[in-house]
């Protein structure tokens, strides 16, 4: 059975999925701690600019949205040939393996430093390695469970927005649907981390929470229009690997048809 079961394509194809999901929304919590300037990073000059009476405020983007998108991605093509049950399935277990993460995390942060290793390279510029390791993998516990909360939701929102859009244009308009999901989802998600961990966590005005949600959403949206020809590419090469018929079966499935 096992063997019957690793050489049937559409449970190859989801392995292939989750293992993705799950792995990219992992790596994306762990480089999150790190911020970059958008600007620098396309050689601009940093113009900073004032909203909702915020002053200062320019594009300083955490790494961790250079991965989030193609989570976003990877939910809508889950959800259209395996449905939104399946979304919500491995949301469930990448939500544990992050947990799980952040968990392992803490103890290696906790276990006592070996003294030789804590200078090991000063030569480097890094005078103390166990305050470096605590820097990289410590965050706060508000912005861990902020980040939590706004996956697991936008997850939720993504799959139902998804669902009404297809439900309406049905094989149509691929792009609708999976553009549409992902702006209203990541609009979701920008703002539930910011009012969990900064708003509630950090006492941050609400001027500051929308100024910085604008800032953050509006790359996003960028990002998640840029990416719509990703959507079709990858449909094509996934009804070639799974034949037509097989994945016409699979949307009806998904759709509950």
């Amino acid at each position: 059975m096992i063997h019957q079961l690793l050489r049937d394509r559409p449970t190859k194809l989801f392995v292939l999925f989750a293992s993705f999901f799950v792995a990219n929304a992992l790596i994306a919590e762990c480089i999150g701690g790190k911020l970059f300037s958008l600007e620098r990073l396309f050689g601009l000059p940093v113009h900073t600019f004032t909203l909702f009476g915020e002053s200062g405020l320019a594009y300083t983007l955490t790494a961790g949205v250079l991965l989030w998108p193609l989570e976003f991605v990877m939910t809508d093509i889950v959800n259209e040939y395996f449905g939104p049950r399946a979304v919500r399935r491995i949301s469930y277990i990448a939500v544990g393996m992050i947990s799980y993460a952040f968990f392992a995390f803490w103890v290696a942060m906790s276990v006592p430093a070996d003294g030789w290793w804590l200078g090991s390279k000063s030569d480097q510029g890094i005078p103390n390695m166990q305050d470096a390791f605590v820097g990289i993998f410590g965050q706060g516990m508000w912005i861990i469970f902020a980040s939590l909360v706004a996956f697991l939701v936008s997850q939720i929102v993504d799959v139902t927005v998804f669902h009404r859009i297809k439900r309406h244009t049905g094989e149509k308009h691929v792009w609708l649907r999976a553009t549409g999901s992902t702006v209203v989802s990541q609009l979701v998600d920008s703002f539930i981390v910011l009012f969990i961990a900064f708003k509630i966590g950090n006492g941050w005005s609400w001027q500051r929470v929308l100024a910085i949600c604008v800032v953050n959403y509006s790359y996003k949206f960028v990002i998640a229009i840029a990416l719509t020809p990703l959507i079709y590419f990858m449909k094509s090469r996934i009804e070639r690997f799974l034949g037509y018929e097989t994945a016409t079966k699979m949307k009806a499935a998904a759709m509950g048809i």
